[in-house]
C-alpha cells in the first residue's frame, strides 16, 4: 500500500519499493562519480517521472544528494591533481552568484504553480546538454575549442549557475561543455574542475532550498545507500571503461528522460486561478 506523508508538499513513501530507490541512487552515482554529468541531468527528472515528487520537491532533493555525493567524489579527483584552481576559481566567482539569485527566485514564486515552468525548463535543459554531450562524444574532433580570456570566464558560467539555482540540472553536462570549448584543460582536468564546479553550486543551492522548504529524508536516505558506495565506484571505473562509451550510453537516456519531461510538461496544465466568493455568497469567475 502507498504510504503519503505530510511535509511542504505532499511525497510518497515507497515503503515496500525501498530497493527501487536505492538501485536508482547507485546508478546515478555511478554516472557522477564516471563522468561527472547526471546529478541535476538525472535525479530531478527521475524524481518527477518515476517516484512522483513535485518539481521544486525533487530541485531540492536533487541538490541536496548532489551536494552528499560529490563531497566523497571530489577529494578523490583533488588527490590526483585533476582540479585547476585557477579555473575553477574564476567560473565558481560567476556560478556561485547566479545560483544564489536562481535559488532565491524559485523559493520566493508560488511553487503550486511551478511545476509546469519547472518542467519545462529541466527537460529543455537536460535535451540540450544531452544532445551537446552526445555530439561531442560522436565526434571526432570533439567540440572545436575557442579559449577565451580567464575574465570572460565568470560570464560564461553565470546563466549555468542560475539554471542549476533553478532547476537543479546543467552543472555537470552544460559546465563540461563550456570547459572544453572555452578552457584550456586537459580532458583529466574539466571532468575534476567541473566537479568541483558543481559541488559549490549543490552546497548554495542546496543549502537555501533546504532551509526554505526542508528536506524529504525517507527518499534521500535511500538514494545515499545506493549513491554513496556508487559513486566511489564511478572514479575509479574510469580505469576500466572508457569515459567515451559511457557517456554515450548515458546521453541517449538523458535524451529520453529531456523529452518524457517536456512532454509531461506540455501536457500540465497551466494552474488557473480559484474563483472569488462575493459578499453576497455570488460566485465571481477569476481573471
Amino acid at each position: 500500500m502507498w504510504k503519503y506523508f505530510k511535509h511542504d508538499n505532499s511525497y510518497r513513501e515507497w515503503g515496500i519499493l525501498g530497493p527501487v530507490e536505492i538501485l536508482a541512487g547507485f546508478l546515478i552515482a555511478l554516472a557522477i562519480g564516471a563522468t561527472g554529468v547526471g546529478a541535476g541531468s538525472i535525479t530531478a527528472p527521475i524524481l518527477i517521472l518515476f517516484f512522483g515528487m513535485s518539481a521544486s520537491s525533487a530541485v531540492t532533493t536533487s541538490l541536496v544528494f548532489s551536494t552528499i555525493v560529490k563531497l566523497f567524489a571530489t577529494p578523490i579527483y583533488l588527490s590526483r591533481g585533476q582540479i585547476n584552481f585557477k579555473v575553477l576559481a574564476y567560473i565558481a566567482a560567476g556560478g556561485l552568484p547566479a545560483v544564489i539569485i536562481g535559488s532565491l527566485l524559485l523559493n520566493h514564486l508560488d511553487k503550486d504553480g511551478l511545476t509546469r515552468p519547472i518542467l519545462i525548463i529541466v527537460g529543455i535543459t537536460v535535451l540540450i546538454s544531452a544532445a551537446g554531450t552526445f555530439w561531442r562524444s560522436m565526434s571526432a574532433q570533439g567540440v572545436a575549442k575557442k579559449p577565451v580570456h580567464p575574465g570572460w570566464l565568470p560570464a560564461v558560467f553565470a546563466p549555468i549557475g542560475f539554471e542549476v539555482g533553478f532547476s537543479s540540472a546543467g552543472a555537470g553536462a552544460l559546465g563540461t561543455l563550456a570547459l572544453m570549448r572555452f578552457s584550456t584543460l586537459q580532458p583529466s582536468e574539466i571532468v575534476g574542475t567541473d566537479l568541483a564546479f558543481g559541488l559549490l553550486l549543490s552546497i548554495f543551492a542546496g543549502g537555501i532550498h533546504a532551509s526554505t522548504t526542508g528536506v524529504p529524508w525517507p527518499i534521500l536516505w535511500k538514494l545515499l545507500m545506493g549513491g554513496i558506495p556508487a559513486v566511489l565506484m564511478g572514479t575509479q571505473l574510469t580505469k576500466i571503461v572508457e569515459p567515451r562509451k559511457m557517456r554515450l550510453v548515458l546521453c541517449v537516456w538523458l535524451i529520453y528522460i529531456g523529452g518524457q519531461l517536456t512532454w509531461r510538461a506540455i501536457q500540465t496544465p497551466a494552474k488557473t486561478k480559484a474563483p472569488v466568493v462575493a459578499p453576497a455568497g455570488q460566485t465571481i469567475p477569476a481573471k
